[in-house]
């Protein structure tokens, strides 16, 4: 994927707010906000796995407790 090409939409009949939400949609599906807030500040490569392995933990936490409950049924 070329990340250095402009993202645009064309607004047509004069429906901005639709063009809006396109161009947002696009934007937040190419990744380039994520790619930004990652890179603002810089993550030491320690903390890095830190937070990579606190993630992990809590994907999993999540994971079983998931199994224990019962379904919703409401």
């Amino acid at each position: 994927m070329n990340k250095s090409r402009a993202r645009s939409v064309l607004v047509q009949d004069g429906n901005v707010e639709k063009a809006l939400r396109k161009f947002k949609k696009k934007v937040q599906n190419s990744g380039i906000l994520n790619d930004l807030r990652e890179r603002e500040f810089y993550i030491k490569p320690t903390t890095a796995r830190k937070l990579k392995r606190s993630a992990a933990k809590n994907r999993w936490r999540k994971q079983v407790e998931a199994q224990q409950l019962p379904p919703r049924t409401h």
